[in-house]
């Protein structure tokens, strides 16, 4: 298994708690860190140390982002993690209550990996969200998405 954490870019408190556990059920150990708006996924992402030699932070293993976000939506973190070298190649997984066509069509433009349209029933949910850690943190073998 992947050891490296997961970001978990959601604002709705019931969708992260939800989100965790689905995870757990898996029997991910993953660290999941929590950010609620789009500008705190970028910062957390590239914020560099104060000597400018680094970053503060390994690059998660996946970052699990929600479309509707305060500050920055989805779409905005989504083209910027795709912009920058270190990020570039990091697997990202859009999770949304979105099923328009006009959203998936921009996420796969910009680069995201998989779209997952949030089941509003609560078991489906649950299974949508173990899907994607399994295929992702288990299945999927990648580069080391440009960790460092």
């Amino acid at each position: 298994m992947n050891d490296g954490s997961i970001l978990l870019v959601e604002d709705t408190k019931a969708d992260e708690l939800l989100t965790i556990r689905s995870l757990k059920k898996i029997s991910v150990a993953n660290q999941v860190d929590v950010v609620r708006d789009g500008q705190a996924a970028i910062d957390y992402l590239l914020d560099e140390t104060e000597d400018g030699s680094g970053y503060l932070r390994e690059l998660p293993s996946l970052v699990i982002l929600d479309l509707k976000l305060p500050k920055l939506d989805g779409h905005e973190v989504l083209q910027q993690i795709r912009a920058h070298e270190r990020t570039k190649l990091m697997p990202v997984v859009i999770l949304t209550s979105s099923d328009v066509e006009k959203d998936i069509t921009k996420s796969y433009k910009l680069g995201v990996n998989s779209f997952v349209s949030k089941p509003v029933n609560i078991d489906e949910f649950t299974r949508a969200v173990k899907d994607v850690g399994l295929y992702w943190l288990i299945i999927n073998k990648g580069s080391n998405n440009g960790r460092s």
